[in-house]
C-alpha cells in the first residue's frame, strides 16, 4: 500500500465584486502571482494595474516572497475583476499567514490592509436593483399625463 504524500501547505480565497468572482489559489513557492494563467504584471487595463499591486505595495514584496498565487477571475467588467483580484489576494495572504505561519504576523497584515481600505478584505454587498414595470429603470418611472 503506497504512503500517502506529505500535505500540501495551501489555501483557497475568493474576492468577489459585482458579478466578478477572483479565486486565489495560495501555496508555498517563490513570490510568483499570476492572473488567469499570466503575471500580475500584465494585468489589463494599465491604469487600474495598481488597483491590484495594492496589497503587495502595502505589505511589501517580503510577505509575498515566500508564497505563490495562481488567482482565476471570471465574470463582470474589467475594473470588478481588478477590484475582485487585489480582494481575493489580500484575504488568501492573510489566511495563509493565520493557518501556517502565526497568528501576530496575521494580525499585522491584516490590521495594514484594513487601516488603508476596508473593502481588500471586506466584500462590498451592493448589487444591481432589478427593473420594475412601468418605467425604464429600477426607480425611475414613465411620465404621467391628466389630460
Amino acid at each position: 500500500m503506497a504512503t500517502a504524500a506529505p500535505p500540501k501547505e495551501s489555501v483557497q480565497c475568493f474576492g468577489r465584486k459585482k458579478n466578478a468572482v477572483a479565486v486565489t489559489h495560495c501555496k508555498r513557492g517563490r513570490g510568483l502571482i499570476k492572473v488567469n494563467g499570466s503575471p500580475i504584471e500584465l494585468v489589463k487595463p494599465e491604469i487600474l494595474r495598481y488597483k491590484a499591486f495594492e496589497p503587495v505595495l502595502l505589505l511589501g514584496r517580503h510577505r509575498f516572497a515566500g508564497v505563490d498565487m495562481r488567482i482565476r477571475v471570471s465574470g463582470g467588467g474589467h475594473t470588478s475583476q481588478i477590484y475582485a483580484i487585489r480582494q481575493s489576494i489580500a484575504k488568501a495572504l492573510v489566511a495563509f499567514y493565520q493557518k501556517y505561519v502565526d497568528e501576530q504576523s496575521k494580525q499585522e497584515i491584516k490590521n495594514v490592509l484594513l487601516a488603508y481600505d476596508r473593502t481588500l478584505l471586506v466584500a462590498d454587498p451592493r448589487r444591481c436593483e432589478p427593473k420594475k414595470f412601468g418605467g425604464r429603470g429600477a426607480r425611475s418611472r414613465f411620465q404621467k399625463s391628466y389630460r
